[in-house]
Formats: structure tokens, sequence, C-alpha cells
């Protein structure tokens, strides 16, 4: 069965928001992880939301040039179904050291989602529709903080955490024969030797090209503060169950309406640096009403929104950036390994600065990288229009 083009990018994103599940099934319930394991220090709690990132850390660029030599829809079809197994091996609650060993062996499934998915994506979208379905597609994390936050935050509170992990191991079952009905068969490629220099030299080509490295580097800004802040803001406030899920929410909808609308007016590199210059106004303004509720709660939502403007521009810099499927599809690879890196590192680091210095803490931790992102684009700008 053939479907189209648009039906395979929602299809696609479906099979994100299993892949981004695989943080939040264990983000939003984080109080409930931490009483399985009331051992464990905050740095190891923090890793068992956050390891699944360590594949993406060492190997993204390496899964962007693999996974185009293997097949798109096969790659994702085997890590759909890889995700549903571990998912269950995971509701069995094990010891730690092995939870964290399933955990780190889920990377390699998330990454091969998050690495094949876009590119499909941007290569069967309708050119007059690029936009909204990167924007659609940048929605993943979010849509899934908060459908997981919804659905599971209540589930677990009533019958523990095992049918969480049940019930998004169903849901990654039935995404993988979704995509293998669906999505069209691989092209065949002519098999090459990836011998290690090569690959080596090819790292360095992405990450000297302000083409292709570009929104992987504003990407990692971004990773680094969001899945932390979703993980540990909302225990912070008087309202974790309606942050939980409203701050995601708001992320989504300000990317898919003024986001959508901001990028047929501006590149969307400016608009990556104008949602970090809100996410710092935003910070400082949660900083001055910390304390009352209401703003408290105001002051986060403006956060999570302009953060939201971020994550739609920096998928939607990669076709924009780069027109050739070689070029997208390293681009892809390195915002895999940039963006894990960022979510493998945030939510350990956000709970050391809260143990170390609490509230300061937080706010240099959204400050720092906002303006980092900032800076960065500035100058791989100017390096594109030196080379132009």
């Amino acid at each position: 069965m053939r479907a189209s083009p648009m039906l395979q990018v929602v299809v696609l994103w479906l099979a994100g928001l299993g892949a981004a599940a695989q943080f939040s099934k264990v983000g939003v319930i984080f109080e409930h992880i931490a009483r399985v394991y009331p051992a464990a220090g905050e740095v190891a709690l923090g890793l068992v939301v956050s390891i699944v990132g360590f594949a993406g850390l060492l190997f993204g660029t390496t899964a962007g040039l693999l996974v185009q030599r293997l097949g798109y829809r096969r790659v994702l079809v085997t890590a759909m179904a890889a995700g549903a197994i571990l998912s269950c091996l995971q509701a069995l609650l094990p010891p730690l050291p092995a939870m964290l060993a399933l955990r780190a062996i889920e990377g390699v499934a998330h990454l091969a989602i998050v690495v094949a998915a876009p590119v499909m994506i941007a290569q069967t979208a309708p050119a007059a529709r690029q936009g909204l379905a990167m924007t659609l597609w940048s929605s993943f994390f979010a849509v899934s903080f908060a459908v997981t936050a919804w659905i599971g935050r209540p589930l677990v509170a009533a019958f523990g955490i095992p049918p969480l992990f049940l019930i998004h191991a169903l849901y990654m079952a039935g995404c993988a024969l979704l995509l293998r009905a669906l999505l069209p068969a691989d092209t065949p490629e002519r098999p090459s030797r990836l011998a290690l220099g090569t690959l080596v030299r090819q790292h360095g080509e992405i990450y000297a090209s302000a083409r292709v490295a570009a929104p992987a580097i504003g990407f990692f800004c971004y990773t680094l503060v969001y899945v932390a802040l979703l993980t540990l803001l909302p225990p912070m406030t008087d309202h974790a169950g309606l942050l939980a899920s409203a701050m995601p929410l708001t992320s989504i909808a300000v990317s898919m309406t003024l986001g959508v609308w901001l990028l047929g007016r501006v590149t969307a590199v400016s608009m990556v640096q104008g949602g970090f210059a809100g996410a710092i106004v935003a910070m400082l303004l949660l900083w001055t009403v910390w304390g009352h509720q209401p703003a408290m709660l105001a002051a986060a939502l403006l956060l999570a929104g302009a953060l939201g403007l971020v994550q739609g521009a920096s998928f939607a810099a990669i076709p924009q950036l780069n027109p050739d499927r070689e070029g997208r599809t390293r681009a892809a690879g390195a915002v895999a390994q940039l963006g894990n890196l960022g979510t493998t590192s945030g939510t350990p680091l956000l709970a050391a600065l809260l143990a170390a210095q609490g509230l300061p803490g937080l706010v240099l931790f959204i400050i720092l990288p906002a303006a980092a992102g900032i800076g960065l684009h500035q100058w791989l700008s100017a390096r594109r229009r030196a080379n132009a």
C-alpha cells in the first residue's frame, strides 16, 4: 500500500512520538522512579532518564551514514520493534545497573528513529509543506511529554510503573507495523566499505561545515535545557501535574502556530535566535516572580513557548541550509549526536546544580546555553556569508 506523502509524514511523526516517549515515560514519573531506587543519588537517577541519549552522543553522525546505507524503512521498523521489546523488559523494574543497561541499549533504537525519520520527512513532504512538516516533526518531544504526563502520571499513581512501560511497548509495536505497511520500500544501494579512517574524516567534514553543523549546534543548546526543564521544574512548584502537561503543550502550540507563520517570513536560524532570546527573558521573569505560584506558572509557560520556537526552527534549518539528501542525512546525524549530548547531560547537570545552588543554578542553566545558542548561530551565519 502506497500512502500519500502527508500521511507518510504523519506516520513518521507518530514514530517520533514513540522515540520521545523513551525519555518521557521516565521523565514525567521521575519521583516514582526515585522511590523504586531509593539508594540512588541525584546524578544516577538523572541517568535513568538521560542515558538513552548515550548512543546518539557516541554514534550520531555515524548513524546518519549507516542509515542511508541500510535503508530508511528497514532501520525504522527494526528500531521500533526493538523499542517495544526493551520497554517490556523495563516493565519488570530490574535492579538499577540492569535498568541503566536496558536504557542504554534503548538509546540505539532511539538514535535510529531520530536520524532516519526527519530525513524521510524532508524528502517526502511536498515543497510547499516542508516547513509545516519539519515543524510537525520538531514537536515530537513536546507532544510525547504532554501525552505521557496526561496519561502516565495518573496511571502510575493508580497502578504503578509497569503498565506505563507496557503501553509504550504496544505503541512501538503498532508503529512498526504501520511503518512497514505505509512507507515505500527502500531503494537498494551498492554496499560501500566504511573504514574507521573514512568515518573519522566524515565526522570532521560534518562539523567543519557551517551549513551541515549549524542545526545541530543550536539544537544542542536547546536539548541541554529542555528535557531537564520538563523533568525537574514542575516538581519545584505547587502545580507539578499541571505544569508537566502544560509546558510541552505550550511549546507545541507556539511552534505549530507562531512558529509556522514566522518560518514563512524569516529564516530558520533567525527564528532559533529569537526563541533563545525569548527564553532568556522568560527565565529572568520566572526568577523575579519565584514564590508567587500563578505568576511562576505563567512565566514557566512563556519559557516553554520560547523554546518551542527553537525546536521547530532547528529542524526546519536542516533542509533550508542543506538542499541535497546527503547533506540532510549528515545534518540529521549531527542533530542526533549533539541533541543526545544535550539530553544526556542536561538532567544530571541540572539536578546537581539545583542540589548545590538552588534557584540560581536553574537561572544559569537556562541563560548560559540560550546566550551560547544566539552567539554560535551568529558566528556560523558569518562563516556562511564569507564562503558564499
